[in-house]
């Protein structure tokens, strides 16, 4: 049976924003527990169906692909305890520089990833040499319909080419980027609907054309 989001999970969320300090989390500390099986049961449901499709994932526990509620703030200005939201990779949470599946449940502010946030430097320029040489490829996956009704590249840019590519390269803008991700919002109603599970699998399934154009020269760096 397939796990919904239930609306004291979102609910949750929606409080510890308002109440981010260590009194209100301990004496909330029920709610916290009943969010994140929740979540968790969520997270496994999610992994039943991309599997159908994606048998990487099919192993995956989703306690070692969700994120902790914990921030570390030992080198942040914002002190406050907690995250505010729920996420989980299904790639695992420390599988740096590959592309997967990303869950981020924020209450106003909720989307599904594909791509990568952060690369090792080795990857990276793997990933630009990949765009650079195989730029029709990369173009077709982008400006497909289905990919362009569904996403958008996000991530953050270099202002010139990056060191070692020419500048004249005709897919220089793409190769500016520091992390390729793409992003799909979706609404709370959406995230509390019957039928989200489905909803998200095929979101991710659109995402695996893209995903896996990252991940073929990172794999090969192993």
């Amino acid at each position: 049976m397939k796990t919904t989001i239930k609306k004291e999970t979102l609910q949750f969320l929606k409080d510890i924003k308002k109440n981010n300090d260590r009194d209100w989390f301990t004496k909330n500390k029920d709610k916290y527990v009943a969010a994140s099986e929740n979540f968790l049961e969520f997270v496994q449901s999610v992994i039943d169906s991309v599997a159908k499709f994606d048998k990487s994932v099919a192993s995956i526990e989703p306690k070692d692909c969700v994120f902790r509620i914990y921030r570390d703030t030992r080198f942040a200005k914002d002190k406050s305890p907690y995250k505010t939201f729920f996420g989980a990779h299904l790639m695992g949470k420390n599988n740096c520089g590959i592309a997967g599946y990303y869950f981020h449940f924020e209450p106003g502010n909720s989307f599904l990833a594909g791509g990568v946030h952060t690369s090792e430097p080795a990857q990276l320029k793997a990933i630009r040499e990949e765009i650079s040489e195989n730029g029709k490829e990369f173009l077709k996956i982008i400006n497909d319909k289905t990919f362009k009704e569904n996403f958008k590249i996000e991530g953050e840019k270099l202002q010139n080419a990056p060191k070692g590519f020419d500048k004249e390269d005709a897919m220089g803008e793409y190769m500016k980027y520091k992390e390729l991700m793409i992003h799909h919002h979706v609404e709370d109603k959406e995230i509390l609907s019957e039928g989200f599970v489905d909803y998200a699998a095929k979101i991710f399934r659109a995402m695996v054309p893209f995903n896996t154009f990252i991940n073929e020269p990172v794999m090969s760096l192993k």
